[in-house]
């Protein structure tokens, strides 16, 4: 792994699980066994920094969810959405970046809030798309509106993110996604 990628790795860690302020240029250096002023030479300021993380972790999850739309049913696909937020948990330990940012949204440069709700865009179209899908299928039970459900489901995604975060506790993401995990139709029941 190259210099740059080793820093964005690190960097995407110590911001999913400590915050846009809760790590340094120091942090960077100590992680990746390099001088501060190398991280520098990689990324100038730590608005750079954000921006690239934003970049690379969005086109990685959209890769993700490309993947998600292979699965034989939009329920399938909304199941694996599910699984994608609560990996990113990392046992309670950290929340996805877009979480992350959010949640210091004044902390985090213009150019980086711009990005994440880039993401939250991208998502909400997504999942739109996904409810549309399970309207046809009937893989997901219930659905009526699947503009509102999309708002709805990403909303609670990344609430359900926050509230396992702050008890340490993959268990209250699960808690806060049964009722819309048991919506999905899996062919199973009587």
């Amino acid at each position: 792994m190259d210099t740059q990628t080793t820093l964005l790795t690190h960097a995407e860690d110590l911001a999913r699980s400590r915050g846009y302020d809760g790590f340094s240029f120091a942090d960077l250096a100590a992680g990746a066994g390099i001088r501060k002023a190398s991280v520098h030479y990689h990324f100038p300021t730590k608005a750079d920094l954000a921006e690239r993380l934003m970049q690379v972790y969005s086109d990685r999850f959209f890769d993700d969810l490309a993947d998600l739309v292979e699965e034989p049913t939009a329920g399938a696909a909304l199941d694996g959405y599910l699984a994608l937020y609560r990996d990113a948990l990392k046992g309670g330990e950290a929340v996805c970046l877009c979480v992350a940012f959010s949640a210091l949204r004044d902390a985090i440069p213009p150019a980086t809030q711009t990005l994440v709700e880039a993401f939250r865009t991208r998502s909400v179209a997504w999942l739109e798309a996904l409810f549309r899908r399970a309207q046809e299928d009937g893989s997901v039970l219930g659905v009526t509106d699947p503009k509102a459900e999309a708002a709805a489901c990403f909303a609670l995604v990344e609430g359900a993110q926050i509230v396992a975060r702050a008890s340490v506790s993959p268990a209250r993401f699960d808690e806060a996604v049964a009722l819309l995990r048991g919506r999905i139709e899996t062919g199973e029941r009587a």
